[in-house]
């Protein structure tokens, strides 16, 4: 597929595009849900503002992270890993919104898999400069599950990939309310986002919000 098919459809209102066998872009997908979700949004971050974390290499991260729902994805010195409570205060990660769980399972449910149930919501935050490098999403339990990302806030630039880090990654404009759901043969497909460019979001400001469900446990 090529980059130009993903350059002026986001007119298109509810497109379902096909990225890649089990891939999938609903077009302004989340936008029914958008006053929910954004109230939801700011509950959890006053529970559990963002922060930046460490590779185990201990360079810092350039997006803001934070979680909520049963397991949030952490990584420091010790590693990339799931856990049941903030590392640093030892308290539980705010309940996942019934929105946002809501959201996970239709999205998914239109991409064609059935009886989604997320118990991780990865929330991170970009702002301009920040960057995603390509990466595969591995540290889950469960690799029969997709994952489910909604696209909040400022456009960004996704780059899709393939089942090796070296296979030449799409370019994919995401906007406000876009969903990407993958799993199946694409379930290990690297990806990631190009740094995010200077903005202003009517509603969320200079910054990128994207919310990533998935089964961890």
């Amino acid at each position: 597929m090529q980059d130009e098919l993903f350059t002026n459809d986001h007119a298109v209102g509810g497109a379902k595009l096909l990225l890649a066998p089990g891939a999938w872009l609903l077009r302004g997908h989340a936008l029914a849900r958008e006053e929910a979700l954004l109230q939801s949004l700011a509950d959890v971050r006053a529970a559990a503002p963002p922060q930046q974390m460490t590779t185990p290499g201990g360079q810092a991260m350039s997006v803001a992270m934070t979680h909520c729902g049963r397991l949030g994805w952490w990584s420091d010195r010790r590693g990339y890993r799931y856990e049941p409570a903030h590392p640093a205060t030892g308290q539980p990660w705010p309940a996942m919104p019934e929105c946002f769980a809501a959201l996970a399972r239709e999205a998914a449910a239109k991409a064609g898999f059935a009886a989604f149930e997320p118990d991780s919501c990865l929330i991170n935050r970009y702002v301009p400069g920040a960057r995603m490098s390509l990466h595969q999403d591995k540290d889950e339990k469960d690799l029969t599950a997709p994952i489910v990302s909604v696209s909040l806030g400022l456009p960004a630039v996704f780059l899709w990939g393939g089942l090796q880090r070296s296979a030449r990654a799409q370019r994919v404009p995401l906007h406000h309310g876009d969903v990407v759901v993958w799993g199946g043969p694409s379930r290990l497909a690297f990806h990631g986002v190009a740094p995010l460019a200077a903005g202003h979001h009517p509603r969320l400001g200079p910054v990128r919000i994207n919310l990533t469900f998935r089964r961890a446990g």
